[in-house]
């Protein structure tokens, strides 16, 4: 466990639990280190969590723009493995939420989604790195996205009429519709919101939970050892709510979009 707290700095003090906090608040909220290596005050790269992104978009790239053979007849390998993820998402998530004409058009970005998302998730369960999904800045801008979606978006793939009739229910009186329907264009920011607490609560919590766990045993010693089959539990966990999250948080965005696009459904 030592060697994981030296990730972040060297600890010589005799304040243990102060130490564990600091690195755990480390890991959750930005900082300059990564894998132990600063990065620095004077870059654009200047937070862990800048750098975390930029490791995840990289890799992604690499996988789908390089391993990811998308001529393949019959895919197989790595190419078969990524595919059944973007066909899960795009026939199950998106197309599900906005029909198959509109769902095509837009499954590239709600495809993105799950892969960012769950690639940051996934990277900060590796020890040293940090998880940018834990940052509400993160999660705010990737909200921010499908709220141009929802409005933008929508706007120049229906009109700006069809957009707003999305919020004016047929039927409805007019001096019931001037409370309804400003409180459903407030509803795409609540949606917003939503949006980005949910993804950044789960993944910071969670994370603090498995780390505190784990420091344990850098706190009060090899007496906490008896701990480890629980941290290996909560880790399992983490792992499983790293997909969750990333199923969750685009599976919301394509069913927000969806009821801005398609009111009637």
């Amino acid at each position: 466990m030592q060697t994981v707290i030296a990730a972040a700095g060297t600890y010589t003090s005799t304040d243990k639990p102060g130490k564990l906090n600091e690195y755990i608040m480390s890991h959750v909220s930005p900082g300059n280190s990564f894998f132990g290596i600063n990065s620095g005050n004077d870059t654009i790269f200047h937070t862990n969590q800048t750098v975390a992104m930029l490791v995840v978009s990289v890799i992604l790239l690499i996988l789908f723009g390089a391993l990811y053979k998308k001529n393949q007849k019959v895919p197989t390998g790595l190419t078969n493995f990524l595919e059944t993820f973007v066909m899960f998402v795009r026939n199950e998530i998106v197309i599900a939420n906005m029909g198959q004409e509109d769902g095509r058009k837009w499954a590239p970005l709600f495809c993105t989604f799950f892969f960012f998302v769950l690639g940051c998730n996934l990277l900060g369960l590796v020890p040293g790195a940090t998880t940018a999904t834990g940052n509400i800045n993160v999660t705010a801008a990737l909200a921010c996205v499908t709220f141009f979606a929802m409005t933008v978006g929508a706007i120049v793939t229906k009109g700006p009429g069809a957009w707003f009739s999305a919020f004016v229910p047929h039927g409805v009186p007019i001096p019931v519709l001037l409370l309804i329907t400003p409180l459903e264009l407030l509803g795409l920011v609540v949606k917003t919101i939503a949006l980005m607490i949910r993804l950044f609560a789960n993944m910071m919590a969670g994370h603090i939970v498995l780390f505190a766990m784990i420091g344990l045993v850098y706190v009060i010693g090899n007496v906490a050892i008896m701990a480890s089959p629980i941290s290996l539990a909560v880790y399992g966990l983490e792992l499983f709510v790293a997909f969750l999250q990333a199923y969750i948080f685009t599976y919301l965005s394509a069913m927000f979009l969806g009821s801005v696009l398609h009111p009637d459904h």
